[in-house]
């Protein structure tokens, strides 16, 4: 049985990971050896941050949300807690874009939430 080489096989992957790598600094974009470990933990936290993104854009709302019910007399959960029993189906990012855009409308919004909690 003839001997099966890996040369063009090799090259392709040689070359794939270093294409990866482009933007990288000193051996780490150069040597393959060296970029296929920062490559490997790149796409590491490519797929940890793609997680933490979610978790991080939702802070980033209920604070907003947060901090324009206080101007309001609320808490976020009171508002939170008012609009559901309203029937106000509106999420998080919509309510924290209304916070800093349209403050009349969340205004709005606010009063709603604390009519249906005194009701």
């Amino acid at each position: 049985m003839a001997r099966v080489k890996t040369g063009p096989a090799r090259r392709r992957r040689h070359k794939r990971i270093l294409k990866q790598a482009k933007g990288f600094h000193g051996r780490k974009k150069n040597c393959f050896r060296v970029a296929n470990e920062f490559v490997e933990r790149a796409q590491q936290y490519q797929y940890r941050d793609r997680k933490q993104k979610k978790r991080e854009f939702r802070r980033l709302w209920v604070t907003r949300i947060n901090a324009a019910a206080r101007q309001h007399g609320l808490t976020y959960n009171r508002l939170i807690h008012g609009l559901r029993q309203a029937g106000v189906e509106v999420d998080r990012k919509v309510l924290a874009d209304m916070a800093v855009r349209d403050k009349e409308a969340f205004a709005q919004m606010a009063q709603v939430a604390k009519d249906a909690e005194a009701a």
